[in-house]
């Protein structure tokens, strides 16, 4: 893959969330939320299926409006921005879009650029030249000619995350950003999402890989039933009470060769896997 320098702002403020609680359908979802995404962070957010997570970035990203708290980009409540403001300043990178025509992979990247340009125009030739460094980052340039329709969900994966960087956002949100992709392109896109935050960004990312997490995150949020379990450091979030509580699982927290946290979950109620 192809080094290329990052562009997030080192301007970038905050996105925090105030004592948050969400409802859908008349469920709460979530419940008193606070944390931060602070400028060159990657912070991870992990829990069981249907806990709220994607919701979470829906409320980052001013999609849904919280039933109460409030959502902040630096002091302004997200929901107060337009949306070619909220996505000049926060890219939404979802598990996967419905795109409705057989869009080119190039051309649903340069869609990125959408909010940076007048409402009526085309794009320029720097844009199209974003895009396809965008791709290049990636090392799926070939892709490029292809229609959407014929990549697999690893490759729908990667051009999403082309479209996100494209944006020049504040704040990347990545819901599972690795879950089709191989070894490879996990390494490949964190790398990109770390350099990203070097660059003075910010991100927000939903796991259910809590070694990769632990590897990859500066900072966790552990949600249970609709409320926060742990968040700080992956050392001081993975413990076995913490996993017991939002996971209902036993698990072991061991080093790795390289001293980094390895969460073995234990397949039976407290005895390990055997021969």
């Amino acid at each position: 893959m192809k080094s290329i320098a990052p562009t997030a702002p080192r301007s970038a403020e905050g996105l925090r969330f105030e004592s948050v609680t969400a409802t859908r359908g008349g469920r709460t979802l979530l419940h008193g939320i606070d944390f931060e995404v602070r400028p060159g962070e990657i912070v991870g957010l992990a829990g069981r299926n249907g806990v709220g997570k994607t919701t979470l970035l829906q409320l980052a990203n001013g999609l849904l409006a919280p039933a109460a708290g409030r959502v902040l980009l630096g002091e302004t409540p997200v929901r107060s921005l337009g949306r070619r403001a909220v996505a000049r300043r926060i890219a939404l990178v979802p598990q996967d879009l419905h795109v409705p025509f057989p869009f080119r992979a190039g051309e649903l990247v340069l869609m990125g650029r959408a909010p940076h340009q007048p409402l009526v125009g085309l794009d320029s030739d720097a844009d199209v030249v974003r895009a396809r460094t965008a791709l290049a980052r990636l090392g799926i340039e070939d892709l490029a000619d292809r229609s959407v329709e014929t990549l697999s969900g690893g490759e729908r994966q990667l051009v999403l995350f082309a479209r996100a960087l494209v944006q020049d956002p504040e704040h990347l949100l990545l819901d599972e950003p690795t879950a089709f992709l191989d070894l490879k392109h996990r390494l490949e896109v964190l790398g990109e999402v770390r350099r990203f935050v070097s660059a003075g960004g910010g991100a927000l990312v939903v796991s259910h890989d809590l070694t990769l997490a632990a590897r990859t995150c500066d900072r966790l949020v552990l949600l249970g039933e609709g409320e926060v379990v742990a968040v700080g450091r992956p050392e001081d979030v993975l413990t076995p009470a913490n996993l017991a509580r939002a996971f209902a699982i036993d698990a072991q927290i061991v080093s790795g060769p390289d001293g980094r946290l390895i969460v073995l979950p234990m397949l039976g109620p407290g005895e390990p896997a055997r021969d």
